[in-house]
């Protein structure tokens, strides 16, 4: 029988097998779709996950015992998180490459050791001014593919999205830190409510649009186990792992998913992509240094 650690850190490896694969997934989608009718497709079906969750677990009646203030501030802890990101993440995959894409939106640890100081009043130290100055310099290696002097861009624009995702998420996670709501319910709540703004927002762009049969698997995948049921594994990573050992295991991500980026999108990995990454990770490792970790509110750290 496998101790509940071994099980915790089981379900995190699940995870991280899931997220690295987010970049693959929306590139192959967003061929035919754009990323708003992507959103929509993909939390039609994490918000069916969720919910079937919620119901299995029989947690239904927890949303009877929440107040409408309560409902304000998962409300826009859910647009943030599961509307405003995701819409940033899949518009930067579509003008960007997958990696180059990721791996910026992966500055987010970063920009949360930001806002923290003006929204929870912690303190700038200089263990974080220096994790900012060398997680930058790793952004500026990737977005400039290493021509820092000349500044050649493969998309700024697609960058910009990237980083602004990042920042979003980093928004998310710091208002995040206060809300003290149970898990599974917080998390059915956010993709309710970004299938309420996706919807709207789908309806009054692009229109929604019948995904092909090709897409249709991918879309599934996405919305029913990447976004959906790796929740589950995250929560049962959390219960008994060490949070400060799956926040940092977390930064493997990005590294998986080159691989995965190169094996199915036969996307060139470029070396400047790589150094990058290892400087921002570095970046985050300094900030780390005296940190436990942030947990993801409602649910992940992050993808």
């Amino acid at each position: 029988m496998p101790s509940p650690q071994r099980v915790s850190y089981l379900n995190l490896a699940l995870c991280i097998l899931l997220w690295a694969s987010i970049p693959v997934a929306s590139k192959i989608i967003l061929v035919e779709m754009t990323n708003v009718q992507m959103l929509f497709w993909s939390t039609l079906f994490s918000f069916g996950v969720m919910a079937g969750v919620l119901v299995v677990q029989g947690k239904a009646r927890l949303l009877a015992h929440y107040r409408a203030v309560d409902y304000a501030w998962i409300g826009l802890l859910g647009f943030l998180g599961a509307y405003l990101y995701y819409i940033l993440l899949y518009g930067a995959f579509a003008l960007t490459t997958a990696a180059e894409g990721f791996i910026l939106a992966y500055t987010w640890p970063i920009l949360v050791s930001l806002l923290a100081v003006p929204l929870l009043g912690e303190k700038l130290t200089g263990r974080r001014i220096l994790a900012v100055v060398i997680s930058f310099f790793g952004v500026l290696i990737i977005v400039t593919q290493g021509r820092i002097v000349t500044f050649a861009f493969t998309s700024l624009r697609g960058d910009l999205l990237a980083l602004a995702g990042a920042f979003v998420f980093a928004l998310f996670s710091v208002l995040g830190k206060r809300a003290r709501f149970d898990q599974t319910v917080s998390v059915t709540v956010y993709f309710g409510v970004a299938l309420l703004a996706v919807t709207a927002t789908v309806l009054l762009t692009d229109g929604v649009s019948a995904p092909s049969a090709a897409v249709w698997p991918w879309l599934l995948y996405n919305g029913v186990l990447v976004n959906g049921i790796s929740y589950i594994f995250w929560f049962k990573a959390l219960e008994n792992g060490d949070t400060f050992v799956i926040s940092n295991a977390l930064y493997l991500t990005p590294f998986l998913s080159l691989i995965y980026v190169y094996f199915w999108l036969d996307e060139a990995i470029l070396p400047s992509a790589v150094v990058g990454l290892v400087v921002i990770v570095a970046g985050i490792g300094v900030q780390a240094g005296r940190s436990r970790g942030w947990r993801r509110p409602g649910g992940r750290n992050g993808q």
